[in-house]
Parts: C-alpha cells; sequence; structure tokens
C-alpha cells in the first residue's frame, strides 16, 4: 500500500448507522433518523458505472446529496457504490467525494442484478479478493475521505475473517459485517451469525489492525437489542437496516414512536427538500411506520388505510389521510381508523400486505 495515508472518521460517528436500503436512504428519512440518535447514515447503492456514464443518474446522486447543504443533520453522511472496475469506482467517487464523509464500497448485495453483473456480495470468494483489494486501493490513493467496506459472510464463513484483514490492510479504515449469507436459500435462514463479528473485531486486533473500527450488521429491532449486539460482538458500533425503517426513532429511547406522528414529521422533510423523495418512496416508508407497529398492522383497518394510502396522489393527500385517522390510540380495538367523510379512501377490499417483510436490503 505504499506510503498512503489513511483517513478516518471520528469514532463517536459510528456508534449508531443507519444501512443503505434501495429507494429507502432518501435525504429525508437519513435527516429524520440523524434527529433521532443516528450518528451516521449510509446512502443507498448507487452503482458506479451509472454515476460516470449516465448524466441523469448523476445528477439525482448529486440532487440528494446537495439538497442537505446547510442542514446540520445531513451529514455525516456515507455514500455506498458498488461496481467490479477499480478504474470506474474511483470516478463515481471521485464526483461525490465533495458532498459526503466517506465511500463505502458495497460488498454484499445479494440481489440477482448483483449476481449478473458481478459485484457487491458476488465479490467475495477468494478468486475476487485481489480485485477487491486493488479497488480499495486504488479508491485510499485517489480520496481526501475515508474509505469504507460492507461486506456479508463468505463461503465458507471462516474466512470471513481473513478477508476483513485484507481489506483493512488495502486500506478500509471501516469494515461492516452484515453476519448472513449471501445465497438466497440461507439469506434469511435463522438469526444472524453475530459471532462472526466478534471474530472480525478479534482477527484485525491480531494482526496489528486494531484501528480500522469494525460494524456489526443484523439481528436489531429495538434499542436494547443494539445495546446487546454490542455487547456480544465487541463492535465499534451497530448497524441497523429494516428495523430503522419501520421505526426511526429507534436510537431514541424516549421518543414517541407513533407511525402518525413519524409519517406526518417524515411529510414535512419531504416537503423542506423538495425532489429527494419520489412519491412512491415517501409511500414506501410510511406503509414500514405503520407495518411495524404490530398493534397496527394487524388492525382490522389496516388494510383500509394502506389501500387509502395507494390512491393518494401527492403528499398533501397523503397528509389529509393521515389527519384522518382517528382515536389512534385504540385503533386495534375496533374504533374506526377513518372519519366518514368521502375523500382519498380506497375501497375496503384492496389488501395489502406488510411491507417490512418484503424489504429488500441491498448492502
Amino acid at each position: 500500500m505504499g506510503e498512503l495515508t489513511l483517513k478516518y472518521l471520528p469514532s463517536e460517528c459510528l456508534a449508531f448507522v443507519t444501512a443503505p436500503m434501495v429507494n429507502q436512504s432518501d435525504l429525508p428519512f437519513r435527516i429524520l433518523a440523524r434527529k433521532y440518535g443516528a450518528t451516521l447514515t449510509y446512502t443507498q447503492m448507487y452503482l458506479a458505472e451509472n454515476v460516470v456514464r449516465d448524466d441523469g443518474y448523476r445528477r439525482a446522486v448529486l440532487s440528494d446529496l446537495e439538497s442537505g447543504t446547510g442542514e446540520s443533520l445531513a451529514r455525516p453522511v456515507v455514500v455506498q457504490l458498488a461496481g467490479n472496475d477499480p478504474g470506474i469506482l474511483v470516478q463515481a467517487a471521485l464526483m461525490v467525494q465533495d458532498h459526503c464523509d466517506a465511500i463505502d464500497l458495497n460488498l454484499g448485495c445479494p440481489q440477482q442484478r448483483a449476481m449478473d453483473g458481478h459485484y457487491g456480495g458476488y465479490l467475495l470468494g477468494k478468486r475476487d479478493w485481489p480485485l477487491v483489494e486493488s479497488i480499495v486501493k486504488a479508491l485510499v490513493a485517489a480520496l481526501s475521505i475515508p474509505v469504507h467496506v460492507k461486506i456479508r459472510l463468505c463461503s465458507p464463513a471462516s474466512v470471513t475473517p481473513e478477508l476483513a484483514v485484507r481489506l483493512a490492510r488495502a486500506g478500509a479504515s471501516v469494515v461492516t459485517l452484515h453476519a448472513r449469507h449471501v445465497a438466497a436459500r440461507r439469506r434469511r435462514k435463522g438469526p444472524a451469525e453475530l459471532h462472526w463479528v466478534g471474530e472480525v473485531k478479534r482477527e484485525l486486533t491480531k494482526n496489528g489492525l486494531g484501528h480500522v473500527k469494525v460494524l456489526s450488521n443484523g439481528n436489531v429491532r429495538t434499542l436494547g437489542d443494539c445495546e446487546a449486539n454490542l455487547r456480544m460482538t465487541g463492535a465499534d458500533g451497530v448497524m441497523v437496516g429494516e428495523a430503522i425503517l419501520g421505526n426511526p426513532r429507534l436510537f431514541d429511547a424516549a421518543a414517541n414512536t407513533h407511525p402518525r406522528n413519524i409519517s406526518l414529521e417524515y411529510l414535512d422533510l419531504c416537503r423542506q427538500h423538495p425532489g429527494t423523495a419520489p412519491l412512491p418512496t415517501v409511500k414506501q416508508h410510511i406503509k414500514y411506520f405503520f407495518s411495524w407497529d404490530i398493534k397496527h398492522s394487524r388492525s382490522t383497518y389496516a388494510n383500509v388505510f394502506f389501500a387509502a394510502l395507494e390512491e393518494c396522489d401527492s403528499d398533501d393527500a397523503i397528509e389529509l389521510l393521515l389527519n384522518k385517522v382517528e382515536l389512534i390510540s385504540a385503533w386495534g380495538s375496533g374504533d374506526p381508523l377513518l372519519n366518514s367523510q368521502p375523500d382519498t379512501t380506497a375501497p375496503t377490499s384492496s389488501a395489502v400486505s406488510s411491507p417490512v417483510s418484503q424489504v429488500q436490503n441491498a448492502r
């Protein structure tokens, strides 16, 4: 690696981190999470080749980042990039580095498109280790900000700590382990194997790389789970994905977590930063907020609400719908969910399944 000077984010930034999530890590949501205790947020995964070669794609990425200028809670933010060409990844990183605080290399995306494009989690095989090392080295040499990596378990899992050491030696200052496998048949089988996070931490320290920080990702639904995760793994911080989508206030034990209040607050942030969250993204966030609350998602009236939400054609229509929610504390007890006045509500026959169970966490 030569005489490269490594860059690091302050350790306090790494305590409570939001994960990169497909079409859900928009600026308003990142700000909302930061307001309620997240110390660092990640963008969704961006394909480096598209950032470099697709003008519209690049404008959208930069718009999301630049719209946070002047908003203290928009930073620190990490931009996650995916790809398998060191030169393209460096070009993409240089295009965004002035608007973020670190670049993260995605080595964990399990989706079919990642398999087809040979990036993300499909670079974890040993034959690709020299390639990913060269990518990290190239990024570290070219950038003025830190370089992070996010990985899943290798196959076999026992070689994962070895890969982490090689990535750290290449210059990564943070290694995040989502302690699940890439293969579809094993991806959701049982809880995340968090003991491997501890093994990664120990192996880094053993090899004189204790300065490289480790984030643990997996098995978190509550703040208590975060604390248990850190105790078990010895990690420097915890990264949360699915649970933070359902409850952006997860890191703040004292916050009111009512889904209607969260939804209205999120809508207000969308209006403060227009164009950063498309309407489908806004709707999906609100579905997550309501579905995460078990009482509400099991309510007789939940599907009525979700169907009405699908019919909304603007942020204003969504706000009107949210303001029609009444007797909210008794939602699950048979009280009416919606006022009787005709408006944006859809027929009650349209059933909508819980979106939280459908989240795709491409990280």
